[in-house]
């Protein structure tokens, strides 16, 4: 499968992915990002939309993608939630099934180790370096231009809007947040040029996911202080 194929949630996982440490760094709260994404991919499919500000689904309607599919059941399935809720109730069950998809594609290998020579756990290892690293130069290329933001998919867009916004330190820096505050704004609504009203979605959720990580911020260096 090439890389520009993956899935919105798949392509974020992988660039939070250090090639040279061979591991995720950088980004404490990735399951929100990993949500985060696959809500947007659901949004400019049509799949998800924002009813008085629940995310509401097709019921029924199916993707083929083992985790976007997994989470379209779960909307439907569980309580009206607004958009930070669906960010942040079981994040992980996204993050879990994006990641055993890129075991099955190839891009992640796993070894069985325990710890303390007793606990059975997995390791994950990055097997495509390659494809990491151009979706890295890709993704800052977005984010820097110089291609107007016009002229950038809508998805490259979400994706870049949500590497950002939900703070993957490796591949996208606070400082180069900030030096691109207006882009990402642009960004934001490039990435809600799929269908009329999309880009007030693609704000909500933005702004949703800040919340959310904002939020995680605070509860780990309140932890830490406490201590």
């Amino acid at each position: 499968m090439p890389y520009g194929s993956l899935s919105l949630p798949m392509r974020i996982f992988l660039l939070a992915w250090d090639t040279g440490r061979n591991r995720i760094a950088g980004a404490p709260d990735l399951p929100y990002a990993v949500r985060a994404c696959a809500l947007a991919e659901l949004a400019q499919r049509g799949l998800v939309s924002d009813v008085d500000g629940i995310v509401t689904p097709v019921f029924g309607a199916r993707t083929g993608d083992a985790a976007l599919d997994s989470l379209l059941e779960l909307i439907e399935e569980s309580r009206p939630r607004k958009w930070r809720g669906w960010i942040t109730h079981k994040s992980r069950h996204t993050l879990d099934r994006v990641r055993d998809q890129l075991v099955a594609e190839g891009f992640l290998r796993t070894e069985r180790t325990r710890i303390l020579w007793i606990f059975p756990s997995r390791r994950y290892e990055l097997e495509r370096a390659g494809y990491v690293e151009v979706l890295h130069a890709e993704a800052l290329a977005v984010l820097r231009g110089p291609v107007p933001v016009s002229e950038v998919p809508a998805g490259d867009a979400a994706l870049v809007v949500c590497a950002a916004t939900g703070k993957l330190r490796g591949v996208i820096p606070g400082k180069e947040r900030r030096q691109h505050k207006d882009r990402l704004d642009e960004l934001t609504e490039r990435s809600g040029a799929p269908a009329p009203g999309l880009p007030e979605v693609m704000r909500r959720l933005r702004k949703a996911l800040a919340s959310a990580v904002t939020a995680a911020e605070a509860a780990r260096s309140g932890g830490s202080g406490g201590g």
